[in-house]
């Protein structure tokens, strides 16, 4: 299942969420605690080795508590549905989003937060997890991928030449028969056309 479309065909396995979250939560704390060691490193004044625990520690647990319950509701919400697309993510988006906004203490920011983490996510989940659009199949070989691309894209010769017409050069089964009758519709004779073609002409 790329990008968070799982198909009607696909079967579901389910995963365990509590190991998802917890990884997450492991993983995006830290992360927090570098932006916090960061920020306690551009600090003017000293602050001590262990400001970023002391000082900046509140973006250690934010990172770890907002990384977690994404992982986890996402999960859950794959399990519950018995079905892995973009929807979880959003799910997972949402609440994972309101934690950000829980420090104001007000619900229109907490509901703007997890709004907006939903939207962004799931966007991105939908998109197959790049900015560039979906990427190329893995299992299809790129000859084929651009030989169905060809013949999707390609026009039937009959369609060109009723657009441009019979010209020098493109002269489709029947041309000659057709011009001969146009000649002698024309001057009310019959010509038989010579080839220039020496060997054609030998043979003929």
């Amino acid at each position: 299942m790329a990008g968070g479309h799982g198909s009607e065909g696909d079967v579901y396995h389910p995963q365990d969420a509590v190991k998802s979250g917890i990884t997450a939560a492991l993983t995006y704390g830290g992360v927090g605690l570098f932006a916090s060691s960061i920020q306690s490193a551009l600090q003017r004044q000293p602050v001590g080795s262990m400001a970023a625990f002391t000082r900046f520690g509140g973006n250690i647990g934010t990172f770890a508590l907002v990384g977690g319950v994404f992982a986890f509701s996402k999960t859950a919400s794959a399990n519950l549905r018995q079905k892995e697309d973009s929807y979880n993510t959003a799910i997972g988006g949402f609440l994972g989003g309101s934690l950000l906004g829980m420090r104001s203490m007000r619900m229109p920011r907490i509901l703007g937060y997890g709004a907006g983490v939903s939207i962004i996510l799931s966007a991105f989940d939908y998109t197959g997890n790049s900015l560039s659009g979906w990427g190329k199949n893995p299992t299809v070989d790129d000859y084929e991928r651009k030989e169905v691309l060809r013949k999707n894209r390609r026009r039937p010769l009959e369609e060109t030449i009723a657009e441009i017409g019979e010209i020098r050069g493109i002269q489709p089964p029947g041309y000659e028969e057709r011009r001969r009758q146009r000649l002698k519709e024309k001057y009310g004779v019959e010509i038989n056309p010579v080839c220039a073609d020496p060997n054609q002409a030998a043979s003929s």
